[in-house]
């Protein structure tokens, strides 16, 4: 019973009830006695059934409704992202139903859950920042409710994914602060839990290699993404006997929030000190001391993509047993914009 949901049918079997038995008994039916409502409750408990999702509900059945679950709605690329959905699904003619996670892991489970009361026929994710077990989404594969991640996504092989080619974002950011002239590189980096941010440490060491520039790890810091964090990181950077040239920052707003503490401490933006970030939100654009540059991750594509996979999956005749089953896990190469030379 570990991948199949129990059924009416199975606890009828096991009892030696008629099914329409159970179903009264579990209604509390008065025509149903009291030794039967127990029994048909202990049984059902032990079995873990849900009467109102049954997996024949979610073989049988579409509500033509998906369901995101993202982490901010008030960051500009996932409101991009969001667009990207929507257009497909309109084309699709199919609803969506959004949830906000605000990177806490248990908020995220219950809108997990929630989405699967719904019963919507499928979910686009992009996880928390601090999502390490992704038990709440696998467990919709019994309930027939395929999932595709996009931008933060599971470093697992058994599930579809869209993200960005970090590797190459990265690469093309330090390269282009050493053709600055930077020598002292350090990095403001995302939470260790986040495939991307191990990605971009990777990458970064590589490129210094290649270039035969010493690696100091104390360049290396991290940031949960709020403000508090991102100066405490910054003072780590800037404390240093050899403070950094220039920093690589692992998104737009905590670039923002880096901008404005060395400010504070009486730097002169891409004089002094010089930065480079990912998103290439447009807030940029307005900016009167922005990044130098800013690696374009394209939310937009990212998240089309993911939901065209999502439909595609819906449209699959034949879905093939887990073992054989080919994931998608596709990479959109970034792009490094220059915002001001």
């Amino acid at each position: 019973m570990d991948n199949k949901l129990p059924t009416l049918k199975e606890i009828a079997r096991r009892l030696k009830f008629s099914v329409s038995t159970v179903s009264r008994a579990l209604h509390d039916h008065p025509s149903i006695g009291l030794r039967t409502k127990m029994q048909v409750k202990q049984l059902a408990k032990e079995l873990n059934y849900e009467p109102n999702q049954t997996a024949l509900f979610f073989k049988q059945q579409k509500t033509h409704t998906i369901g995101v679950i993202l982490p901010n709605l008030k960051e500009e690329f996932f409101s991009q992202a969001i667009n990207g959905i929507e257009d497909v699904a309109k084309i699709n003619k199919y609803s969506v139903l959004i949830g906000q996670s605000h990177d806490d892991i248990d908020q995220e489970k219950q809108i997990a859950i929630a989405m699967k009361n719904q019963r919507v026929d499928g979910l686009i994710v992009s996880i928390s920042k601090h999502t390490k077990n992704y038990d709440h989404f696998i467990s919709l594969r019994k309930y027939n409710i395929p999932v595709v991640f996009f931008d933060r996504v599971p470093d697992l092989p058994t599930v579809h994914k869209v993200a960005s080619n970090f590797n190459t974002g990265t690469k093309q950011a330090i390269e282009f602060l050493i053709t600055k002239g930077h020598r002292r590189i350090g990095v403001i980096n995302g939470p260790e839990e986040m495939k991307s941010s191990k990605e971009r440490i990777i990458t970064y060491m590589e490129v210094l290699q290649k270039k035969r520039i010493k690696i100091d790890l104390s360049l290396i810091v991290t940031t949960d993404l709020t403000q508090v964090k991102t100066f405490e990181a910054m003072k780590n950077l800037l404390d240093l006997k050899y403070p950094p040239t220039a920093i690589l920052t692992i998104n737009d707003y905590v670039a923002l929030d880096a901008i404005q503490y060395a400010r504070k401490s009486k730097l002169k933006i891409n004089k002094d000190i010089s930065f480079v970030s990912y998103a290439n939100l447009p807030i940029i654009n307005y900016l009167e001391f922005p990044p130098l540059a800013s690696v374009e991750q394209y939310p937009y594509e990212q998240a089309k993509k993911a939901t065209e996979i999502l439909f595609d999956l819906f449209n699959a005749d034949n879905i093939p047993d887990e073992e054989e089953k080919k994931y998608h896990n596709i990479l959109i190469e970034g792009q490094l914009i220059i915002h001001k030379k």
